[in-house]
């Protein structure tokens, strides 16, 4: 722990003695624009107003595709000009004819078969974030954020309040963009300059311009922006926003029993609540919010998830993505994971008939984000969630109700700061995370959750030679704290398994009332070159780390390295328009030594002249020790291996696009993965599209856990651990069907018939700790009896005992229909029909195709939802 806080402390304080090279001296391109007053132009897309003329026109625009540094094929100019209360931009794409601007129209975000232009503004001017405003020929907006100086990182969850217009003509198409001055953030300055670029994407001839030319061997964006001046005066806003909203529901279940107290069939609901977003001065957002928005169109995707680990999903929540990239490092990300906020309890209850709440009430939430004009960037987040209580009833006496408490209050808490310094802007973070459960030691939910739980962290990232070169650092610690059940529970979780009874390196403690741990790392990277890129990077986790009350964290105990060397050609030649071959290895040992991940890789791609891509690799894995197969016993020994992966698609700019891929690998025990599938995506016409995805997977694992039991004898431990061989197959088929009115009024299908089947043979036990030797059962002075219900009767001397049936056939059918409508800025209605249905059955048979279709009469739950947000601006 001293080592990593003196590690922690040198990450945070900047070493200005350290050379870094200036940035380039050549003058960055200017651009300007002009008041107007208010009221006289009108967004329609037309272009026609006379204020336009006063503005001067970028008109030098150059390719990057498919020629880097050739003029583009037909010119563009592009104007700004404003008011006190908006930036608005005048875009003219000329063509050769109407019929060359490809516009199909689409939701909002999904632009990728259509013309558009984009305009990106560095408003802070700190030659390392960006905001990016587009819209594609047929009307669809599109904007997202660049957190960082690289062009290819963007984050897709910013949604402003702005406005579009375009007009297609048989010389091309204009555009007309509308963004308030309260959607942006800037420094408090007479005079606005902000970086700026401006890129045109025309797929009918995938040809890429830009106003500011990024080489294709670099990794930038804001640093390389020219600049927008002219902007004087524009008067502060007070930048006052209310978003209600108000929705209901109703979930059918269609195999109810008439006797359960909790469920009338229809099971109506209502729900409201309201975010309040208010400016403090031109830089902090402080935004508060009661009740926050679940109604998600959106669900988390199905899955089957037969490991001893969590499944992570992304956030959705308005008030959660806005400004959340304030609130977690770059460098390192799993000590804030928003979804735990309000998520569902994990107390259990029992009883023939359960009302148990699908979320914790989130009683009240604020946060305060910005960047100060000196560089610094504060995330600050608190939040309260409230107790919850589960219903229970039994068959015996439906009408008699049991109220079971099953979350405690709970206060929760994040803050983050982030400075830059240096030209080439480097930065250093400080954040810390905090958790209180409002428990006493009598409390029954004490025994399973912590009462307090922190974490500190730093992290600096140090740009050198115009960011060609990144080296990163980080480093922390936690701390959680509670009964002696809670604290054991973590010490036996899956994340360290510190009951192992071979690992001589930890102790588990049931008298433990705390449990501390750090982390470290350091990465160095080549980003940007002609040829060659490389990376490595060294992390350590402590058995003892844990991040999972308010974070995310599958493992720790673990000290990992991976590095990766790659050739690239980027000039088109005779045969490819571009290629890279690469080299790759990962590895990773617990703090006992054991080395868990042993992984090396050979991989190549290349994009043809047609802009058809093909992508393969080759994956060798050596033996290694995995500390978690057996679920808290002895470490056991995984088989060496290999994989190849391949796939082909087709120009990604196509109308009819397609890919296809396979994968196929076998381990020295005779263990089998296979992996087949195919996108297609058509557009039979411009306002609908079609994806069908359907994939085919069979693994065949040779160490699949089963359970533990009792066994006499030493050479275990005392325990058998039981496994089998497992031969599983998988059919899905995602379908997406999208309908688009008109670019603020879509109509989106989600559908997903899934189907897999599970066969267990082959049953046996760890024979001796640390090896791949399994006993198995019928051989070895043991029976194997297997009985008409399929359960399995080992019989091994004195001792008996059975196992039961685990195959499965599994099928669900998860399917979202959407209407959105964008009735007004920033205010939207949405009807959703959602189905959930799933059948399990216990049997060896492999699923078929019949399967996957049969999933749609499956039981299951309807859920129809109404929800209505409304945009307030209040100042």
């Amino acid at each position: 722990m001293r080592i990593l806080l003196l590690g922690l402390v040198a990450i945070m304080v900047p070493k200005v003695g350290w050379a870094q090279t200036e940035a380039t001296d050549t003058p960055a391109k200017q651009a300007t624009a002009v008041r107007v007053a208010g009221d006289l132009i009108q967004l329609d897309g037309r272009l026609d107003e006379e204020s336009w003329t006063t503005a001067p026109a970028l008109t030098d625009f150059v390719q990057k595709e498919p020629v880097e540094g050739a003029p583009p094929t037909d010119r563009m100019e592009v104007r700004f000009v404003y008011d006190d209360d908006a930036l608005y931009i005048g875009a003219r794409m000329f063509s050769q004819s109407r019929s060359a601007v490809q516009a199909p129209l689409s939701r909002r975000d999904d632009v990728q078969q259509a013309e558009y232009v984009l305009v990106s503004f560095d408003s802070f001017l700190d030659r390392r974030t960006a905001y990016t405003f587009g819209v594609t020929a047929s009307g669809v907006r599109l904007d997202h954020f660049h957190p960082e100086d690289d062009e290819n990182r963007q984050d897709q969850e910013f949604d402003p309040v702005w406005e579009a217009r375009t007009e297609i003509s048989d010389h091309g198409w204009t555009a007309e963009l509308w963004i308030p001055f309260s959607q942006l953030r800037f420094n408090n300055q007479s005079e606005q300059v902000w970086g700026l670029n401006v890129q045109r994407w025309i797929p009918s001839r995938n040809e890429e311009v830009y106003w500011v030319l990024i080489p294709r061997t670099v990794q930038g964006w804001a640093s390389r922006f020219g600049d927008l001046r002219g902007i004087r005066d524009v008067p502060p806003t007070r930048r006052v926003e209310l978003l209600p909203y108000a929705g209901s529901s109703a979930r059918v279940t269609g195999d109810r029993s008439r006797s359960n107290p909790f469920d009338t069939g229809a099971n109506l609901s209502g729900r409201a609540g309201a975010d309040l977003r208010m400016g403090l001065g031109p830089n902090l957002t402080l935004e508060a919010t009661v009740n926050p928005d679940f109604g998600q169109v959106e669900a988390d995707p199905a899955e089957v998830n037969l490991s001893a680990f969590e499944t992570f999903f992304g956030e959705r929540r308005p008030f959660f993505v806005e400004g959340s990239r304030l609130l977690n490092s770059q460098v390192v990300a799993n000590y804030y994971y928003s979804r735990r906020i309000g998520a569902p309890p994990t107390a259990p209850v029992h009883g023939d008939f359960i009302d148990y709440p699908r979320e914790s009430t989130i009683l009240g939430a604020a946060k305060l984000s910005g960047r100060l004009a000196s560089g610094t960037s504060l995330g600050f987040l608190g939040a309260v969630t409230g107790e919850e209580f589960a219903h229970v009833a039994n068959q015996t006496a439906p009408d008699l109700t049991v109220r079971s408490r099953v979350s405690p209050r709970t206060v929760w808490g994040v803050a983050r700061v982030q400075q830059e310094f240096g030209p080439a802007t480097s930065t250093a973070g400080v954040m810390v995370t905090a958790i209180h459960r409002d428990l006493d030691e009598s409390d029954p939910l004490a025994l399973r959750l912590t009462r307090n739980a922190f974490t500190v962290s730093g992290d600096s990232v140090l740009r050198f030679k115009e960011g060609e070169y990144e080296v990163r650092l980080q480093g922390g610690a936690s701390y959680a704290d509670g009964n002696p059940e809670a604290i054991l529970r973590l010490q036996r979780s899956p994340v360290r398994y510190l009951q192992r009874p071979d690992a001589d390196y930890v102790t588990l403690d049931p008298n433990r009332r705390r449990l501390i741990g750090g982390k470290g790392g350091a990465e160095v990277e080549r980003t940007s070159g002609r040829h060659w890129l490389w990376s490595s990077r060294l992390d350590l986790e402590s058995p003892e780390f844990e991040v999972n009350d308010i974070g995310r964290l599958s493992r720790a105990d673990g000290i990992q390295s991976s590095n990766n060397l790659r050739y690239r050609e980027t000039q088109p030649g005779r045969v490819f328009r571009s290629y890279s071959v690469g080299l790759n290895n990962r590895a990773e040992w617990n703090y006992g030594g054991d080395r868990q991940i042993g992984e090396y890789g050979l991989n190549g791609s290349a994009t043809w002249l047609n802009f058809w891509s093909t992508r393969v690799s080759l994956n060798l894995e050596r033996r290694t020790q995995d500390l978690a197969l057996t679920r808290g016993g002895p470490s056991m020994q995984e088989p060496k291996g290999w994989q190849v992966n391949a796939s082909v698609g087709n120009n990604s700019a196509s109308r009819n696009r397609w890919n296809a891929n396979i994968a196929y690998g076998r381990d020295e025990d005779g263990g089998l993965e296979f992996d087949t599938g195919v996108s297609l995506s058509i557009r039979p016409q411009s306002r609908w599209e079609l994806t069908v995805g359907p994939s085919y997977e069979r693994s065949l694992d040779t160490q699949q856990y089963v359970t533990e039991r009792d066994r006499t004898g030493p050479e275990t431990f005392g325990r058998r651990y039981v496994f089998a061989h497992i031969d599983r197959s998988t059919i899905v088929m995602q379908t997406r069907l999208n309908y688009t009115f008109k670019p603020d009024l879509t109509l989106d299908v989600y559908a997903e018939p899934f189907a897999a089947s599970g066969d267990f043979f082959n049953h046996g036990e760890l024979a001796v700790p640390r090896t791949r030797s399994v006993r198995r059962y019928g051989t070895d002075g043991t029976t194997a009896d297997l009985l008409a219900d399929g359960t399995l009767r080992v019989t091994d001397g004195p001792d008996s005992f059975d196992l039961a049936n685990r195959d499965f056939n599994v099928v669900s059918f998860r399917s979202n229909v959407v209407l959105r409508w964008e009735w007004q800025p920033g205010s939207t209605i949405f009807v959703v029909w959602q189905q959930d249905r799933f059948e399990r059955t216990l049997t060896d048979a492999r699923v078929t195709g019949r399967d996957l279709f049969g999933s749609l009469t499956s039981p299951g739950v309807n859920s129809f939802l109404i929800k209505a947000s409304f945009w307030l601006p209040l100042g």
